[in-house]
């Protein structure tokens, strides 16, 4: 795709408005990509905004690396609660980890999402909220589920800056919007 014949998408979201890239999945699907890695006024207002709607008695937030750790971060920020990276690939440095495979849509191919041992103890016996910056397929949120449990913590909230897909799916959610996703008509 050039520039030229490049597809978007507008959403207006916490009183910004950004154009995000259709890319194909597959045949006849295309999603809308939010990549907030450099939006600071973006993930900043998502933040704050997110922030108010999400419980008050977690103990660690959990997010996947790499385009949400700027969520992660800036709601940790304004919740005062800390926050824990589930990496993707393993460290020589990372003692102790535990991990879970993972099938993300935007990768179309399986990786392992791993909880590092200095980690865990912000996982074990705490309530722990999962953020990530799209939530389509749930895959992620599943392994993510999964480290959570391996670890010995609970999830009490799942939280993200936009779902997609099917909303009725989602219910479950604290999101900020809904992305469609969008099916070359035949």
């Amino acid at each position: 795709m050039t520039p030229d014949t490049q597809e978007y998408y507008t959403v207006n979201l916490c009183g910004l408005t950004r154009r995000l890239p259709l890319f194909v999945v597959a045949p006849g699907v295309r999603i809308a990509i939010l990549n907030i890695l450099g939006d600071t006024e973006l993930v900043q207002r998502c933040a704050q905004e997110l922030a108010k709607r999400l419980p008050k008695n977690a103990d660690t937030l959990l997010t996947p690396e790499v385009k949400s750790i700027p969520l992660a971060h800036a709601l940790s920020v304004a919740t005062g609660i800390p926050y824990v990276v589930a990496r993707k690939i393993h460290k020589p440095y990372m003692i102790n980890s535990l991990s879970e495979e993972v099938v993300s849509i935007t990768t179309g191919k399986p990786q392992t999402l791993w909880l590092d041992g200095k980690d865990r103890d912000l996982v074990k016996d705490k309530r722990v909220i999962l953020v990530d910056d799209v939530i389509s397929t749930g895959s992620t949120l599943q392994a993510m589920r999964a480290l959570v449990v391996k670890a010995g913590g609970q999830v009490v909230a799942e939280a993200a800056i936009f779902t997609e897909g099917d909303p009725a799916r989602w219910a479950g959610i604290i999101a900020l919007g809904h992305l469609p996703v969008f099916t070359d008509k035949k």
